[in-house]
């Protein structure tokens, strides 16, 4: 089952949010290192702050040994690059994962085809050709037709485009929902005991 991790700024200052975009980026970066795969799915900044949300899309062993070495409090030791003045040097994000379970990923067991036949105008072929195609996925019961095409072979490959734009969407509004009880990780960021730091306008990890 996939996991969804959350890397929120809370409620902290501008350089928290941009602190969260560039550790995300390093955060991805270090999946794909240890051969894990990652799929940003949301990066939204709002009045509570900024969180970007990645899929983990296998989990495993692997998997969580390589969060035990995120997840939980990151500090970044630097100068404001927004207020050049300011005292203050260190700044915390919070890495968490999601409460919810994600399954959104389409397995192509998972979809039926049905080859039906298209319908309006366009001609002789539109009635007596069953080249129009409907794809099925059957976990969800998403259903999308496909009929641009006089080829079945075409209108089966754009079914399946279709169907995971689509599938997308509902997985993001899932996600939106979601927030409304992911929004509490704002307020759980500790400033201490941090499970990695880095240091400088680079991100250097200490």
């Amino acid at each position: 089952m996939a996991k969804v991790i959350q890397i929120t700024s809370g409620r902290g200052p501008q350089e928290c949010d941009f602190a969260v975009k560039k550790i995300a980026q390093l955060f991805i970066d270090d999946a794909v290192k240890s051969n894990i795969k990652v799929d940003p799915i949301q990066d939204n900044t709002d009045a509570h702050g900024a969180s970007v949300f990645i899929q983990i899309v296998e989990a495993s062993k692997e998997v969580d040994t390589f969060l035990r070495t995120w997840l939980g409090t990151v500090q970044w030791i630097c100068e404001s690059p927004f207020r050049p003045k300011h005292k203050r040097k260190n700044w915390y994000i919070g890495i968490f994962e999601s409460t919810k379970s994600s399954n959104n990923i389409i397995l192509d067991t998972d979809i039926q085809y049905q080859a039906v036949r298209s319908s309006g105008a366009g001609g002789q072929n539109v009635n007596k050709v069953s080249s129009a195609v409907r794809a099925t996925h059957t976990p969800t019961g998403i259903t999308v037709l496909a009929m641009d095409s006089r080829s079945q072979h075409q209108n089966k490959k754009l079914a399946t485009e279709r169907l995971f734009e689509k599938f997308q969407k509902m997985a993001l509004n899932e996600i939106k929902l979601e927030e409304k009880s992911t929004w509490l990780n704002q307020t759980k960021i500790e400033r201490g005991n941090p499970t990695r730091t880095f240091i400088g306008i680079k991100f250097r990890e200490k």
